[in-house]
C-alpha cells in the first residue's frame, strides 16, 4: 500500500514539474530573464563588439560582411548568457531578495513561479546554451567561454561571503573580449597580450557600474547582514569608482596602443571617459535615484567607445585603400 502511495505521490509530483506552464509562469520566467531590463544584454554584448571591431581593423582579409555577421551571432548569445546569469541568481538568492524593498517583488520571492519549475526552466537554458556554444563558437571562443562557467554558481553567493561580487560578474560579461576576435581571425592566431589590457579594464567598468548601483540597496543590505562593494566603499565610493573608471579607460587605451588604433577610438574614449567620470561625480550615492541614473547610463558608455572602434577601423580601411 505504502508502495502504491509514493508512486501516486512521485507521478503527481512529475506531473505537476512538467505541465505547460501558465500565463503567470511565463511572466515569470520573462521576469528571470531580465527580459524586460535589457542592460544585462548591453554589458555582455558591447565587449564582444569591441573584440570583433578590433580584428577587423588588425586583419584585413576580414569583410565587413564577416565582422557583421559575427556580431549579429552573439546578439541571441549574449541574450542567453545573461538570461542564464539572472535565472541563476535569482534562483540561488531567492531568500535574500525575499527581504529587500527593491527586489520583493521579484518571480520567486512574490510566487509566481516555484523554486522546482524555476530549475526545470534553467535547466533548459543550460542545455540549450551548452548546445549553441557548441554549435556556434571556434575552439578558441569556447574555451575562454568555459573558462568563466563555474562562475555562473559562483557568483549569485558571493554578496553572502564578500563584499566584491563584481569582481566575478565581470569577469563573465566581459569574456567576449577573447571570444569575439577568436571567432574571426583569420589564421587562428589571439593576441592575448593585447586584449589582455580590454578585459582588466573592462572588468573595473563593471566594477565602477555595480558599486554605484548596490548604493541602492545598502540599507536593506545592513540589517540582513549581507555584503556588497558599497558598504565597503561606504562614504569614499565616488573616489573609488573615480580611479576604478580611470583605470578602465587607460587600460582600454593601453589595448588601443598595442592593437594600433587610430584617432576616432582614442576621441571616443575621451568622450566616454568625460561622460562618465561627470556623471560619477555628480552621483549622490545616499540618492537611490541617482544610483539608478548612472546605471541606466552604462550601454552608452559602452555604445559611443563601440562607434570609436568601428569608425577607427572604416577610416584605417579606407586610407589604406582596403576593401571594406
Amino acid at each position: 500500500m505504502s508502495t502504491n502511495v509514493n508512486v501516486k505521490g512521485f507521478v503527481a509530483t512529475a506531473q505537476r514539474l512538467l505541465a505547460l506552464p501558465t500565463s503567470t509562469e511565463l511572466q515569470a520566467c520573462w521576469e528571470l530573464c531580465r527580459l524586460h531590463n535589457n542592460i544585462g544584454f548591453w554589458v555582455v554584448w558591447l565587449p564582444t563588439a569591441w573584440s570583433i571591431a578590433m580584428v577587423y581593423r588588425a586583419q584585413p582579409e576580414l569583410s565587413a560582411t564577416d565582422a557583421l555577421i559575427r556580431a549579429a551571432v552573439y546578439v541571441p548569445l549574449c541574450f542567453g548568457v545573461k538570461s542564464l546569469i539572472m535565472t541563476i541568481d535569482d534562483l540561488l538568492d531567492y531568500d535574500i531578495d525575499a527581504l529587500v524593498k527593491r527586489t520583493k517583488t521579484r518571480a520567486i520571492p512574490r510566487g509566481a513561479i516555484s523554486l522546482e519549475r524555476a530549475w526545470l526552466f534553467f535547466a533548459i537554458q543550460v542545455v540549450l546554451g551548452v548546445h549553441l556554444a557548441f554549435a556556434t563558437l571556434s575552439t578558441n571562443a569556447l574555451y575562454a567561454s568555459m573558462a568563466v562557467w563555474p562562475l555562473y554558481i559562483i557568483y549569485p553567493t558571493c554578496k553572502r561571503w564578500t563584499n566584491l561580487a563584481p569582481v566575478p560578474l565581470g569577469l563573465m560579461f566581459t569574456v567576449g573580449i577573447f571570444m569575439g576576435w577568436s571567432d574571426l581571425s583569420v589564421d587562428g592566431t589571439v593576441p592575448w597580450s593585447t586584449l589582455a589590457p580590454v578585459y582588466i579594464g573592462a572588468c573595473l567598468w563593471t566594477l565602477t557600474y555595480e558599486t554605484i548601483y548596490q548604493h541602492q540597496d545598502k540599507l536593506d543590505d545592513m540589517n540582513i547582514g549581507i555584503n556588497s562593494p558599497a558598504l565597503l566603499c561606504r562614504e569614499y565610493t565616488i573616489p573609488i569608482t573615480t580611479v576604478t573608471a580611470l583605470g578602465f579607460f587607460g587600460l582600454l587605451t593601453y589595448g588601443g596602443i598595442l592593437n594600433n588604433q587610430g584617432l576616432p577610438f582614442f576621441a571616443s574614449v575621451t568622450v566616454a571617459g568625460v561622460r562618465l567620470l561627470k556623471a560619477l561625480l555628480r552621483t549622490d550615492i545616499d540618492c537611490p535615484g541617482d544610483c539608478q541614473d548612472l546605471f541606466l547610463g552604462t550601454p552608452r558608455i559602452g555604445q559611443i567607445i563601440l562607434g570609436g572602434f568601428v569608425a577607427d577601423a572604416v577610416l584605417h580601411r579606407l586610407t589604406e585603400g582596403v576593401a571594406l
